[in-house]
């Protein structure tokens, strides 16, 4: 039985598909563009720059994720909402342990505990300053990303501090709990300042010593009373201005 040569050409697949070439996985690139995106910000970062370190054409990172944004919100997403879920997690196993006699303590420690459990490791390192680098990004950008990330979490632990906390406003509960946050940011950001500043006495490294110091003063400024600022405040205008020492 003979067999017939034939010039028939496979058909040709319609629509968009995957780039020809090396075959390189999601994960790759997203480890990738989280270590550029750490070290130049969103506004500095190229898809250019990001296949470059992948190892991959740009047109296979543009097959996967379409654009800068959308690879940059789901490096966002993959550790931002396990954050979030094992924060709420904590909130919820802490109210059925300690029901109404929640401590002000427990709540700061809490909400810092999925932070300071992160792996120590290169990738959690350049999520927390990717965290950090958040609030310089474009506003609407950053704040629709926050939004969708931590609004849930960020309001459960308001309305617990108010709980916990009922002769003060939830209106001067937010601002603390915002100050909590801005603080861990400062530190986790990568900047190293309190190093320099303490001659290497303090360790930003120390993830245990950074958790305790930071919990003793958000514990200090949630339970302060209110009006501190504002009292020193109307004293000093009530002073005449020859008898106000300026200090440097």
């Amino acid at each position: 039985m003979s067999t017939k040569k034939t010039n028939a050409r496979p058909a040709r697949r319609q629509g968009p598909g995957r780039p020809g070439g090396i075959s390189q996985g999601r994960d790759q690139i997203l480890d990738a563009a989280e270590a550029a995106f750490a070290e130049f910000g969103y506004v500095g970062t190229s898809m250019r720059e990001i296949a470059n370190r992948a190892n991959v054409t740009t047109a296979l990172a543009t097959y996967y994720f379409g654009t800068k944004e959308k690879l940059f919100e789901e490096i966002f997403l993959r550790r931002g909402l396990p954050i979030v879920e094992e924060r709420m997690a904590e909130l919820s196993e802490l109210k059925e342990r300690k029901g109404r006699s929640i401590e002000v303590r427990d709540l700061v420690k809490t909400y810092l505990a999925p932070i300071l459990r992160l792996p120590r490791t290169a990738e959690s390192r350049n999520f927390l300053r990717i965290h950090a680098r958040l609030h310089m990004e474009p506003e609407e950008f950053g704040l629709r990303l926050r939004r969708k990330v931590y609004n849930e979490s960020t309001k459960a632990y308001a309305e617990a501090f108010h709980e916990a906390l009922p002769h003060l406003p939830l209106k001067t509960l937010y601002w603390r709990l915002i100050l909590l946050v801005g603080s861990t940011l400062y530190v986790i950001s990568g900047t190293h300042r309190i190093a320099e500043l303490s001659g290497g006495a303090c360790n930003p490294h120390n993830v245990d010593e950074f958790g305790e110091h930071i919990a003793d003063f958000v514990c200090a400024g949630m339970l302060a009373p209110i009006g501190l600022v504002g009292d020193v405040a109307e004293k000093s205008r009530k002073r005449p201005l020859h008898q106000m020492a300026i200090r440097r």
